[in-house]
């Protein structure tokens, strides 16, 4: 399949690449921060500290108590409303509910005053949702009547999702970018800088001979690397990989090879290391935002999410994500396989046509 030349080649990058110690552990550092701060966190919110002041002393309000205190999205301190006040300017309380001395259902006085700084209280939707739901409650058993519908939820996926779990994916495949365009686009300018390239060019290797072998070498530092944030989320995070570890690498080397690819685009264009630089960032920065790493692409405006879902970090990031938390297969033709497809054949087609050996292309 491979030639013992390329074979040798791609011995000779791998050794080079292990050599760059500190690159090495950069690209590691940044997704084992986020694996980090999980570990230590928990990856599940902090329940909302919320004082609750009962004025009244009837079973209504009584039962409102309990249903806000029993609900696990707050950390219910009662007190008077003078000392919940004073926690809340110190920040330990991020709410109060107040429940009047008439908190009467038949009366219409069940009016109840939330207290807040709604400017620095990013969970008020929450906090609101939850106490009508507690009210909803009181009033349907008040009036003794059953909702008029009701939901049967049948779990279909074999966990709950957590956000940890909606997160690994993206960094994967963010991590798997910056290898590949490190591994092609910077050091595609350094071997033009240092003659390299101009002295093997006058060998007999091809220029297919001298991407494979880099593909290669890169490949490796990539796997391995990958493997490693992978199993330490396993191991630490409790991550399920619900799809087959077949379909995830072979994502991996997909992706691999098209951020590999555009990497050597850049590379062939770029003339010296300080230019590249701001061309990396510009390629790089804008995906990280945009590629749905940290939030998914579908909470964008409108007009932005054709765009989004086009980018080469989105339609990686979507198939590791599809096949960790979802179970599909890198077999199955759908719109993520197609973009893969697509890029593929684009990155191949713009790599063979910029890449050159000894100047830069214009």
């Amino acid at each position: 399949m491979f030639t013992s030349l390329q074979l040798h080649l791609a011995k000779v990058f791998l050794k080079i690449f292990l050599r760059d110690r500190q690159s090495i552990m950069f690209s590691l550092f940044f997704p084992l921060v986020f694996i980090g701060v999980f570990l230590f966190s928990g990856g599940e919110p902090d329940p909302i500290n919320l004082g609750l002041v009962n004025n009244s002393t009837n079973t209504i309000s009584k039962n409102f108590s309990e249903l806000v205190t029993g609900d696990p999205l707050f950390n219910v301190t009662e007190g008077e409303e003078s000392d919940l006040k004073e926690q809340l300017f110190l920040g330990d309380q991020t709410a109060i509910i107040v429940i009047p001395e008439n908190f009467d259902y038949l009366e219409k006085t069940g009016e109840l005053r939330l207290l807040l700084d709604a400017s620095q209280v990013r969970q008020l939707g929450a906090i609101k949702e939850a106490l009508n739901t507690s009210l909803l409650s009181i009033e349907r058993e008040l009036r003794n009547a059953e909702p008029m519908f009701s939901v049967k939820i049948e779990d279909v996926k074999s966990r709950p999702q957590r956000y940890i779990d909606f997160l690994l994916p993206g960094l994967l495949a963010f991590m798997l970018m910056n290898l590949s365009i490190a591994g092609s686009g910077f050091n595609i300018v350094e071997y033009r800088r240092r003659g390299i390239l101009k002295r093997l060019f006058v060998t007999p290797i091809q220029p297919k001979d001298f991407i494979i072998s880099i593909v290669l070498a890169r490949m490796a530092i990539v796997l391995m690397q990958i493997s490693v944030v992978l199993g330490l989320a396993i191991a630490l995070l409790d991550i399920k990989i619900v799809g087959s570890f077949f379909s995830l690498y072979g994502m991996v080397i997909l992706g691999t090879i098209i951020f590999l690819c555009l990497g050597f685009f850049l590379g062939s264009i770029a003339k010296t290391q300080e230019a590249i630089r701001p061309m990396v960032s510009v390629f790089v920065f804008p995906q990280l935002i945009l590629s749905g790493v940290f939030f998914p692409i579908s909470s964008m405006p409108e007009l932005i999410q054709p765009l989004a879902h086009a980018l080469p970090l989105s339609v990686i990031a979507t198939g590791l994500r599809d096949i960790a938390n979802d179970g599909t297969s890198l077999l199955v033709l759908n719109t993520t396989t197609l973009g893969v497809g697509i890029w593929l054949i684009l990155s191949f087609i713009i790599v063979t046509k910029f890449f050159v050996w000894k100047e830069v292309a214009s």
